[in-house]
């Protein structure tokens, strides 16, 4: 799947990638959750292909404790992007890198 991205998915993961060898973000549910509650996230990423249910907690929890998110990527890249096999969530620890992938959905959705 990471071969038929378009460049500007490719900076997201490129950026995810980054943010994981940098320690600066959780995925999967617990870890998330987690992340969240103890104030910690501040951005989450739901996989677009993600269960229905799933998206609807992850963005009861973002709502709950006032984190933004969006959907992008699949399952399958944005756990390939984070060294996983699949992820449905994941959240960005530092507002660096959270900022960047603000700045890099919003140059998507305006293409």
């Amino acid at each position: 799947m990471m071969a038929d991205l378009t460049e500007q998915q490719k900076k997201i993961t490129d950026l995810l990638s980054m943010a994981a060898r940098a320690r600066r973000i959780v995925s999967g549910s617990f870890s998330v959750t987690e992340a969240v509650k103890k104030g910690q996230a501040a951005f989450l990423i739901i996989a677009v292909d993600a269960a229905e249910e799933t998206k609807k907690d992850c963005q009861h929890l973002a709502g709950t404790y006032r984190v933004p998110f969006a959907e992008a990527l699949d399952r399958e890249t944005l756990g390939q992007c984070l060294g996983k096999e699949y992820r449905a969530m994941a959240a960005l620890t530092d507002a660096g890198f959270a900022k960047k992938l603000r700045q890099l959905l919003e140059e998507q959705a305006m293409r």
